[in-house]
């Protein structure tokens, strides 16, 4: 299921003026307690993320990492989530990171920590090992 989106631009400038503002070196996450009983989450690359694929792109990888993390059941937030120039030179797991350090830091609950949930891909990937010096040599 995905989370429910904020669309009109009052929506976003009241979660700016009233919610509080985590920091990280790829993200900016504002965080707005409200009444309503569903989160809703709200993306934004500005024009200093770069051209419009470079903003595409760090939109999508915080989806990916946001869908990853989020739980929807949490009760009812505002949640927007700010692209920094860093973000569409990042891999995947390094937004994802981000976005667990974040969740973290807001005292927000991670889905990729509870029991049964699939592992996160905040994990680098698995390096190749150079062959050994006896496996590489010949007879």
């Amino acid at each position: 299921m995905r989370y429910r989106p904020l669309r009109h631009n009052s929506e976003f400038g009241r979660v700016y003026a009233r919610g509080k503002a985590y920091v990280d070196h790829a993200l900016v996450l504002y965080v707005l307690k409200t009444r309503a009983k569903q989160t809703r989450v709200g993306l934004t690359a500005t024009k200093k993320v770069g051209c419009a694929v470079q903003r595409n792109r760090a939109r999508r990888v915080m989806k990916a990492a946001i869908d990853e993390h989020l739980d929807y059941n949490i009760g009812g937030y505002n949640l927007v989530f700010v692209a920094r120039a860093a973000t569409p030179r990042l891999k995947s797991w390094q937004v994802s990171r981000a976005v667990a350090r974040l969740f973290r830091q807001a005292g927000l609950p991670d889905r990729a920590l509870e029991p049964g949930a699939p592992p996160p891909s905040s994990l680098p990937p698995a390096r190749k090992t150079a062959p050994s010096a006896q496996e590489g040599s010949r007879p």
